[in-house]
């Protein structure tokens, strides 16, 4: 199909169908796209709240070991 055609063919089903429900679809989309972003925001929150739980439940050797600091230069 050349380029031509498949623009016509786009046109007309724009024009076929009712200008109310082409209204609806679009609407639809735009709360579909909001619904999708409050679901990423809020798998957001959630790692990042599992993320503070995970260092709130680390030992004190995990801790450590995570440090920068050379803790042998400390010791006597």
């Amino acid at each position: 199909m050349s380029k031509k055609k498949k623009q016509e063919a786009e046109m007309t089903l724009k024009n076929s169908i009712n200008q109310d429900l082409f209204e609806q679809l679009k609407q639809k989309k735009k709360e579909l796209e909001k619904v999708e972003s409050v679901k990423k925001e809020e798998e957001r929150l959630r790692k990042i709240e599992e993320k503070k739980q995970r260092e709130k439940n680390k030992s004190f050797e995990e801790l450590l070991n995570e440090s920068s600091m050379d803790w042998k230069s400390y010791k006597d």
